[in-house]
């Protein structure tokens, strides 16, 4: 089958950045569904890897892991799925990603595409999806009931960005949270606006004069989709007495979690690579909560995030994308359809 795949870590103006390859098309075993590929995503992950790449690799490396497609066969002790589902799915770090025409992945993190996206718009949900859920509503703890009329409020760091602009949406559709969003340019402004963020703030700027200029003195939650060591010193000024900060950014220097003891705040990771890597007990419910959302998508409660559709899955195309995502300028999702 037809890959697009990564030998070692080049610039993305480089024609050899990625390469097609053929390689062997793999078999659906034990919980695994073999799904023919249409539609995938790229994430700021995809680009992380690349760059973890030291040496040129003998083995092509596929990257990817967002994508939506058709369930080509099933393993043997599969029960979810059947021949021909439509599905989305983020898929396993630790397994080949979804730059290729078919991959297998665990039924267990798979969810039945919303009906009414196309694979482009649908392929554009599940990693950041999951990535949000579980940061706001497993590690940050918000009780999931909008009609509690949750009067908290909520700080998202870069509200433009992927997960942030599935956050929002979560944020405010389940939770009822009143939500502030950070975003520096006129572009991403207008489109956590539209996602639903109450209000914005610039986060090349303090945060908590620019919280207190709209009104709030402290915020309950903070979730960080945006460089954890520049932004700790704001997230501790921000925050109010026993509240919750979660980040999926790692630090690069070491946190001062002694900063949030006089407060008793709650810091936490969120990873959603984590369930799938160590195959932990609770792994099914990253399927389970990508069918609540695609319901949630059919009944016009959530939107896609797709922002652009790059074209077809090429070599050209994929080092197109990387390059935007490490612009730092990208908004939304960026998508590209099958070979």
């Amino acid at each position: 089958m037809k890959a697009i795949a990564v030998y070692q870590n080049l610039p993305t103006d480089n024609s050899d950045c990625f390469t097609e390859v053929e390689i062997d098309k793999p078999q659906a075993t034990g919980k695994d569904l073999l799904v023919r590929v249409k539609a995938v995503a790229v994430n700021p992950v995809d680009t992380k890897v690349r760059a973890s790449i030291k040496e040129k690799l003998d083995t092509p490396k596929v990257l990817g892991w967002d994508a939506a497609g058709v369930v080509e066969a099933v393993g043997s002790d599969t029960s979810l799925f059947r021949v021909g589902d439509e599905v989305f799915y983020a898929g396993s770090i630790v397994r080949p990603g979804c730059n290729s025409e078919y991959q297998v992945v665990d039924e267990r993190i798979v969810g039945r595409k919303p009906s009414n996206l196309s694979f482009a718009e649908a392929a554009a949900l599940p990693l950041t999806t999951i990535a949000a859920w579980e940061a706001l509503f497993e590690r940050l703890k918000i009780e999931p009931d909008k009609t509690a009329k949750n009067r908290d409020t909520l700080l998202i760091i870069n509200g433009a960005g992927g997960v942030g602009s599935i956050a929002i949406q979560l944020a405010k559709q389940i939770a009822g949270l009143k939500v502030v969003a950070t975003a520096s340019r006129g572009d991403t402004v207008r489109w956590c606006r539209q996602l639903g963020a109450d209000y914005c703030i610039n986060h090349y700027k303090e945060l908590l004069p620019a919280l207190q200029a709209i009104g709030f003195e402290a915020v309950d939650y903070v979730l960080c989709l945006n460089s954890t060591d520049d932004h700790w010193q704001n997230m501790v000024d921000v925050i109010k007495p026993q509240g919750k900060i979660c980040s999926i950014v790692g630090n690069r220097q070491p946190l001062d979690l002694n900063l949030l003891k006089s407060k008793s705040v709650t810091f936490a990771w969120e990873f959603m690579f984590t369930k799938s890597q160590y195959q932990t007990p609770d792994m099914a419910s990253q399927g389970e909560l990508l069918n609540q959302v695609s319901q949630l998508v059919e009944r016009g409660i959530i939107k896609t995030t797709l922002k652009e559709n790059l074209g077809v899955l090429s070599s050209r195309n994929m080092a197109i994308a990387h390059g935007k995502l490490e612009s730092g300028k990208a908004i939304g999702k960026l998508v590209l359809i099958g070979f």
